[in-house]
């Protein structure tokens, strides 16, 4: 996969076009990222005893790798990075 964990990405695809924020978490298997501030969804909690009123909570669901770019800080834009090697 081609962004990691901490990477700072922008999003070249999809409604959150041009959003740029910090990879989360990565699911290699399903080719998925999770990035701040991207593809935020409404959770609806429901009531418990500790929580009785119940709440609407705010989530990134994750967007798929290949919608994403990582992102140059000088420039602002989104550059191809050379996969690197492992030792």
């Amino acid at each position: 996969m081609h962004v990691r964990k901490g990477d700072m990405v922008i999003v070249v695809a999809g409604n959150d076009k041009g959003r740029t924020g910090e990879v989360q978490s990565v699911n290699r298997e399903r080719n998925r990222v999770v990035v701040e501030g991207v593809n935020v969804r409404w959770k609806h909690k429901k009531a418990t005893q500790q929580n009785p009123q119940g709440e609407r909570v705010q989530i990134e669901c994750a967007i798929h790798a290949s919608n994403v770019m990582h992102l140059d800080p000088q420039t602002g834009k989104g550059v191809r990075r050379r996969p690197t090697q492992k030792n």
